[in-house]
């Protein structure tokens, strides 16, 4: 941690905190969906990819000895190793995603949003083999085409949108922060 500073440290443990908030926020529709993926993205997007990447894994990890940041406040290696546990590791793909972009390309607002679309479709790629991974073993096999439209399709417009909002906050949340520098 030496290489972190005090403000740094802080502002993982908000972003962290804010990810087990909005996993707890659910919008009722038809299917119910949170603004955890929104907190992933409005991570990178303010912290940076090392920082943001290190919230995320700190959230993931919190939700992994039991503290209850997951859905609905649960918690646990249950959750993650159950139907939807692949979504939440795919968590630390789309950071680590997000990080190599920035990296590669620097931390502009084009390149976030062409990232946390990659980073999102490898969430879905992730949660979805995992996820028939797991209902295969408990329940029985099922088509790909029906556990994408059960866990991915009724929520790629929600996640676009939350994309262009994390977008648009986190560029007007950075430059607050900056000025506080």
């Amino acid at each position: 941690m030496k290489n972190f500073s005090t403000k740094d440290i802080v502002f993982v443990g908000v972003f962290a905190a804010l990810m087990a908030i909005c996993s707890w926020i659910s919008i009722p529709t038809t299917v119910p969906f949170t603004l955890q993926t929104f907190a992933v993205f409005l991570a990178i997007g303010v912290l940076s990819g090392k920082l943001g990447t290190l919230a995320v894994l700190i959230y993931v990890i919190l939700g992994a000895i039991g503290l209850p940041v997951f859905a609905n406040f649960t918690g646990g290696m249950g959750i993650l190793l159950g139907n939807t546990g692949g979504y939440i590791i795919g968590f630390i793909a789309t950071a680590l995603i997000m990080w190599l972009f920035e990296t590669l390309f620097g931390h502009k607002t084009v390149v976030l949003a062409i990232s946390s679309l990659l980073g999102l479709i490898a969430c879905y790629a992730i949660g979805t083999a995992w996820f028939m991974f797991v209902y295969t073993k408990n329940v029985g096999p099922e088509s790909l085409a029906t556990v994408l439209s059960w866990c991915v399709i009724p929520f790629i417009i929600p996640d676009i949108i939350k994309i262009a909002l994390a977008l648009v906050i986190g560029e007007r949340l950075r430059k607050v922060i900056n000025k506080m520098n």
